[in-house]
């Protein structure tokens, strides 16, 4: 059975070239088992023998994997990139040991980077990113969100309407930004620099007027973003946590309980928005819509802030609601509303259930 595999890359490249047509989102790679496409959300085994063995994986990537990468993978047993194949398709890939073998995940990132319309982004995500000349902006959400694509689409609209040098700094780089407007320098970690920290250490010397960073991940990360912030810089970038509320709490995990009156100091300064996102099946098979949570800041955000009342902070963005922010339970009631997502469905994602359904149960009355 393993003689009738074609050779690796010969594999590699069906396999990548495929994805598109097929609509898959994800390729995974295991030893003992056909390689398998997620698609819509499942996953499908390719009519493919098993892979043998980590040398045949190994042999699928043979010159893909940028050689300052394996001696990360070799110390920690994985490692991050991504590529752009012939197909046009761009793919970001994570190689990892299990069980002492090679392992992958293959992402499939669209080559053109998607509208806010597209998206079904609020219109207050446009108008946040197209006004603000300095601060900074957060993206929101778990693992398979959208916080990357949201990410790159607002720095798409800057690079269309606005003339600013962007410097990216990225692990991988996913979407390639054409200059438009703007002057795009896009680095990618463990290709062009070493760390983040390393990348942010002289970044206000290169003259940037916004900063793209695709994750905080730590302490130095965070600190460099909000000082970028504080002294006129546009600062984007993305976290790993689920809402406003506890963006703020993560921000301040990262420094210790002595220095979180300088941060929320700085937090209230420098923070413009926050945008929290999740990603919902919609009704539509194969479709999906963002329930959305935005804060924007001001006077009073900047008061709950500096007080520690970040507790109060989702009572203020309901009160807001005219000036662009919107809790979870209004979009997702919005998605209910316009029979795009199912309300059981609607449900299953709710921060507060009653509150949801008292919210929808107002629209039928009405």
């Amino acid at each position: 059975m393993t003689d009738s595999l074609p050779p690796p890359r010969e594999a590699m490249d069906k396999l990548l070239s495929s994805m598109g047509p097929i609509e898959a989102s994800d390729l995974h790679l295991k030893v003992g088992y056909p390689p398998s496409f997620r698609v819509q959300g499942s996953l499908r085994a390719a009519k493919m023998p098993p892979l043998p063995n980590s040398e045949y994986i190994e042999k699928m990537f043979e010159g893909l994997v940028p050689k300052a990468l394996t001696k990360e993978y070799d110390e920690i047993g994985a490692v991050d990139f991504a590529f752009q194949h012939a197909s046009g398709d761009r793919f970001r890939i994570n190689m990892f040991r299990a069980t002492s073998e090679i392992h992958a995940s293959i992402r499939r990132v669209q080559s053109k980077i998607p509208s806010f319309q597209s998206l079904n982004l609020p219109k207050i995500y446009e108008e946040t990113v197209a006004k603000c000349n300095d601060g900074l902006i957060l993206i929101s959400g778990i693992t398979g969100s959208g916080k990357s694509t949201t990410l790159a689409t607002l720095v798409q609209q800057i690079n269309q309407i606005r003339h600013m040098h962007i410097i990216t700094v990225e692990d991988p780089i996913e979407f390639v930004f054409k200059p438009e407007k703007s002057i795009i320098s896009q680095r990618e970690i463990g290709v062009d620099v070493s760390s983040y920290q390393e990348a942010l250490r002289f970044v206000v010397r290169q003259d940037p007027d916004c900063i793209v960073i695709g994750e905080m991940r730590d302490r130095e990360t965070m600190l460099a973003a909000l000082q970028a912030a504080e002294t006129g810089h546009l600062v984007l970038g993305t976290l790993h946590v689920s809402d406003v509320q506890q963006t703020f709490s993560r921000i301040l995990e990262f420094f210790p309980r002595e220095d979180h009156s300088f941060i929320r100091s700085s937090m209230a300064t420098s923070m413009r928005a926050i945008f929290c996102q999740k990603l919902l099946p919609g009704i539509k098979k194969g479709s999906r819509y963002p329930a959305t949570e935005v804060m924007i800041r001001n006077t009073v955000i900047k008061d709950k802030i500096l007080h520690e009342k970040d507790g109060e902070i989702p009572e203020v963005i309901n009160q807001y609601r005219d000036d662009g922010m919107r809790s979870f339970t209004f979009s997702l009631c919005e998605l209910v509303e316009a029979e795009v997502v199912h309300y059981d469905t609607a449900m299953d994602f709710a921060p507060n259930r009653d509150a949801l359904s008292s919210a929808v149960k107002g629209i039928i009355a009405g």
